[in-house]
């Protein structure tokens, strides 16, 4: 596995705090008994178990495109109560499911794909009358953890090869954006942004948390990049400015998150 392939254990060490969104997110759909529920970029499998859990008769189908996550989501799931499919989301087909889908959840994935605002009014196009599209998306990249990976980058001697990677998730939109988009499809639209403050451990000899978590999500295209001396000399500079930027307490970390969210429901 390359240093850029998503790393389910490295993931899970804040399984808790990543999960939380996932929870809101699914606070705001009231389908009642959806036959097909899609999870596009289900990740390690986890949240798409608990959609089959919430609906026990229907049939659920998590898509990725990462075969270590697959792997681990097909571990957690010796029933096969999920259908596991690998594929990218931008080239997923919502009508090849055999059926309309009747809730698609899409949570912390789209800020992985550059041309989601064009592929999202045919996802919910495709929904079943009186269908649901949920999703999620990280809007921290102007955040400091975010800010100085791109300085840290930017002043590495393979400047040029980290830009690209660090500049990929910068496609997520503005809340406006999302709402006007939707709109113009459905006029039942929910939109709204929620800034969670993370309590992070902070042991005192133990590598910052900030640095942990980007390590399993927003660090990886550098560290694709990257030999393993050029690893070590990168996240040493990058965990320098971090401890200036968010300060071990006696109770850890304080690391404010802030996503978005959009619901959109199809006319029945």
């Amino acid at each position: 596995m390359t240093d850029s392939a998503w790393d389910p254990r490295q993931y899970a060490v804040f399984a808790d705090h990543r999960g939380r969104p996932f929870t809101d997110l699914l606070g705001r759909v009231d389908a009642r008994a959806p036959r097909l529920v899609v999870d596009l970029g289900c990740g390690p499998g986890e949240l798409t178990l608990a959609l089959a859990r919430r609906w026990p008769d229907a049939r659920v189908v998590g898509v990725d495109n990462s075969p270590q996550m697959l792997e681990r989501a097909r571990e957690l799931d010796p029933d096969g109560r999920v259908e596991w499919v690998e594929g990218r989301a931008e080239e997923w087909d919502p009508t090849g499911a055999g059926a309309a889908v009747d809730v698609l959840v899409t949570n912390a994935t789209l800020q992985w794909v550059p041309t989601h605002l064009r592929l999202i009014p045919a996802w919910v196009g495709a929904l079943a009358p009186g269908g649901t599209f949920a999703m999620q998306v990280p809007s921290n990249f102007d955040a400091p953890s975010h800010r100085l990976m791109r300085e840290v980058a930017a002043r590495h001697p393979r400047a040029d090869d980290l830009r690209p990677g660090l500049e990929r998730a910068r496609s997520v939109a503005d809340p406006q954006t999302y709402a006007a988009l939707l709109l113009d499809l459905t006029p039942d639209v929910d939109v709204w942004q929620t800034t969670y403050e993370h309590v992070l451990p902070a042991p005192v000899d133990g590598t910052h948390p900030v640095l942990e978590w980007v390590r399993g999500t927003g660090l990886r295209p550098v560290l694709g990049v990257l030999d393993a001396d050029e690893q070590e000399a990168f996240t040493a500079d990058y965990e320098r400015e971090l401890e200036t930027a968010y300060p071990r307490r006696p109770f850890g970390v304080l690391f404010p998150f802030t996503r978005t969210f959009a619901v959109a429901r199809t006319r029945s």
